[in-house]
This record gives C-alpha cells, sequence and structure tokens, in this order.
C-alpha cells in the first residue's frame, strides 16, 4: 500500500528518525509544506542555530521554523533536521545536549526523571494536537465514543459486534509506556484506568510502525490502534485506514482548533531557564512565539495557539 507522506520529509526522514517514514509521493490532498510567502527577515545564520530536538511528528515545523529564521531554503532546512523521539528529546534539553524542544507532552516516567535532574525548564504551550483512533478501511466501524474506547483498553469490550462491528475479536494495539502518543493516550483516555496489558506484537516501538500494523495486521479490519493527528494524516498516512470519529466528532485541524474534538492536548516549546537572554535559543524562543513564528508553523499545517 502507497504511504501519503509529505514531500518535505524526503530529505528529513534520510537526516534523522529515518525508521518513522518511508517517503512516497503526496496525495493531491496533502500540499507539502512551503516557506511563508511574505518576506522574513533571518534572526541566526546556520552556524548559530541551537541545536532543536523534539518529537517525529513535529518535525516538519521544525524545518519549517529553522528555514524562517536562518533564510535557508526549506530543502537546506530539512537535511540539518532531526530528531530523538519525545522522551530522549526531553532528557536530551535537561542534561544539556539539546538548547530548545518543539516536544509533545512528556510521560508521568519522563517527568519523575526530569525531577531527579533537577534542571529548572520554561515549558510553554505553543499548539494543538489530537489523539486520533484508526482502524482498517474494512471495518465497519466509523465511530467510537470515548467510554467504549476506555472499555475496549480495560478489556470490557474484546469484540467489534459489541461496538456496531462483525463478529471478531478486537486487535489493541498500544504503544510504549514513554512514547508521547501513550502519554496522551493515557492522559487524554484512559485517564485513571489501567489499559490491558498488550502483548509484544501490539507494541510496536515506532509510530510508523503501527500505522503499518493496523494496515497490514493478519485480521487487518479488527486491529485498532491510535497516534496524534499531524501525523497520521500529514506525516505517514496510508491507504486503506480510516480515522474514526470520537463522540461523533471526526478529527481534522478545524475540529482540533475549536477544541470540537474531545481528545485534544497542546504540544510545547521548552528551553531551560537558565537560558542566556541573548543566546541563540533564546532569540529563536522569541521567534517562535511571534505571530512571525505562528504563521510559518500554519502554513506547515500545524494549529498554533493564538497569541
Amino acid at each position: 500500500m502507497k504511504k501519503r507522506v509529505l514531500a518535505c520529509l524526503l530529505l528529513l526522514t534520510l537526516a534523522g528518525c529515518a525508521s518513522q517514514s518511508r517517503p512516497q509521493p503526496p496525495a493531491a490532498d496533502t500540499p507539502p509544506a512551503e516557506r511563508p510567502a511574505q518576506s522574513i527577515e533571518p534572526i541566526l545564520s546556520p552556524a548559530d542555530y541551537p541545536r532543536v530536538d523534539g518529537s517525529t511528528a513535529n518535525l516538519p515545523m521544525m524545518a519549517a521554523i529553522r528555514a524562517a529564521a536562518t533564510g535557508e531554503s526549506l530543502e537546506q532546512a530539512e537535511a540539518m533536521t532531526t530528531c530523538r523521539k519525545t522522551p530522549e528529546a526531553w532528557m536530551a534539553l535537561a542534561n544539556g545536549e539539546a538548547d530548545l524542544l518543539l516536544v509533545y507532552e512528556a510521560s508521568e516516567q519522563t517527568k519523575k526523571r526530569l525531577d531527579e535532574i533537577g534542571n529548572e525548564l520554561v515549558i510553554t504551550p505553543i499548539g494543538r494536537d489530537a489523539l486520533v483512533f484508526l482502524v482498517n478501511d474494512g471495518n465497519p466501524v466509523t465511530g467510537l465514543t470515548q467510554e467504549q474506547l476506555t472499555d475496549i483498553y480495560t478489556g470490557a469490550i474484546t469484540n467489534w459486534s459489541d461496538v456496531g462491528g462483525a463478529g471478531a475479536s478486537i486487535a489493541a494495539f498500544q504503544r510504549p509506556e514513554a512514547s508521547g502518543s501513550q502519554s496522551l493516550f493515557m492522559k487524554l483516555l484512559m485517564r485513571d484506568k489501567k489499559p490491558v496489558e498488550a502483548p509484544t506484537e501490539l507494541r510496536p516501538e515506532e509510530m510508523g510502525g503501527l500505522v503499518d500494523s493496523i494496515a497490514e495486521y493478519d485480521n487487518s479490519a479488527n486491529a485498532l490502534g491510535y497516534s496524534v493527528y499531524y501525523y497520521v494524516s500529514r506525516m505517514y498516512g496510508m491507504d486503506g485506514l480510516r480515522l474514526l470519529d470520537v463522540d461523533g466528532v471526526s478529527p481534522s485541524s478545524e475540529t482540533i482548533a475549536s477544541g470540537a474534538y474531545p481528545l485534544i492536548n497542546e504540544y510545547y516549546l521548552v528551553t531551560r531557564a537558565n537560558e542566556p537572554a541573548n543566546s541563540p535559543a533564546a532569540k529563536l524562543r522569541a521567534f517562535i512565539l511571534s505571530d512571525t513564528g505562528r504563521s510559518v508553523m500554519e502554513q506547515a499545517g500545524y494549529v498554533p495557539l493564538q497569541g
């Protein structure tokens, strides 16, 4: 099956997080991220650009911001953009191996490790994404309620026939505990409830691996999984998959921005609290938080918070 991946990831994937995506030409309804049409005065030289890290789903944002902030072409910025993924990025900043993060929320496990290190961080919400659930197109179910999803992941519901589907067992995929999407899953859906332990084959390490698994699982119409909206809709979509409505609302940029979709969460700009006021990281932080920075994020397809 053909992946629907942003064309801008062709170089970016070679530079970092290569296991996360297998670039193919984008679908007609998924335009590539472009440099902002307006003229933007560079604020940093490429040589002075800080060490930026973060979550896989924010890679196109990182590249677009670097291009706008340095005056590089988007292709040049993509080639210089890498990430460690969510838990590793948080630790890299705390340990002094990164200067600025564009990142999803840390897991409780990662937060405990950050507390142990003790470096104070400045965490600023800058945009919204959403936890989305996906099934194979062969599954007749088009939507689930939060209660039904919780019941599936606690083991109270185990068959698709209980939620309007065919009489088949539900193969409910999860992600590793410290991953960004698993953190959102626990915070937004499960809350104080504990999901059943997923077997190894239903807990892929990589975000792209989960998408592949839902599409290619032996009983593909039986599989259920989750990711974040930007990643699965813009970076690593796949023919034959469908996003489910939740509580009757379809996930989209519009429903995420308005708050109509129920499982939304913010992503963050993070620096160390002791960052010098005139450092490259401080200058880049101010740029990202400016109207220009928000415009760059929006043109890259993200949902920025309004200042």
